[in-house]
């Protein structure tokens, strides 16, 4: 199934040890932009670290509990997008993605997140869901091009730092995706 072509110039590809020290040198490139919305990057100081993370995604890959795609756009990785972790007994899963400062505005990342749900339902899933900050415009306006519904706000539902942020729950139910 991977690579996966998403247009001419965007692909997908399951997150792989060789593609540790691309990972962590734009996470590093990143991190001011990235540390506003994300809670690990201060566990993520080399390309160890992102060695670790990868071998995560891998295990969880192999216990088909979902999986993690680096996002390559133009040749370069510029993003990961990822499914959580896979609840068989509700049939449901949750999506987490971020991106390079510069690849923002190009849609790619709703993209991304359209392959995934495509494949959430496909395999017999009937929910997904995505969270984001309150205050996160860019990472909201994903669900909301793709349908999903605001179901309500997580008050101090992450820890960022030094202060909680509120968090948005998207839910988006397979008959939903179908219309």
């Amino acid at each position: 199934m991977f690579p996966v072509r998403l247009r001419d110039d965007l692909f997908l590809e399951l997150l792989e040890l060789r593609h540790a020290d691309e990972l962590y040198a734009l996470t590093d490139n990143n991190r001011e932009h990235l540390r506003q919305w994300l809670p690990w990057l201060d566990n993520t100081r080399s390309a160890e670290d992102t060695k670790a993370f990868i071998r995560l995604t891998r295990k969880q890959l192999g216990d088909d509990n979902g999986f993690q795609t680096a996002i390559r756009y133009r040749g370069a990785i510029v993003g990961v997008v990822g499914l959580h972790r896979v609840d068989r007994a509700n049939r449901a899963t949750s999506l987490g993605y971020w991106l390079a400062k510069d690849a923002l505005g190009r849609g790619l990342m709703t993209d991304a997140c359209r392959m995934y749900i495509e494949h959430a339902f496909q395999t017999g899933l009937h929910r997904v869901e995505i969270r984001c900050a309150v205050e996160n415009r860019r990472s909201r306006a994903v669900p909301e091009r793709l349908g999903f519904r605001a179901e309500g706000t997580i008050r101090h539902g992450e820890w960022l730092y030094d202060h909680y942020a509120d968090l948005v729950v998207y839910g988006l139910l397979a008959e939903e995706w179908r219309r």
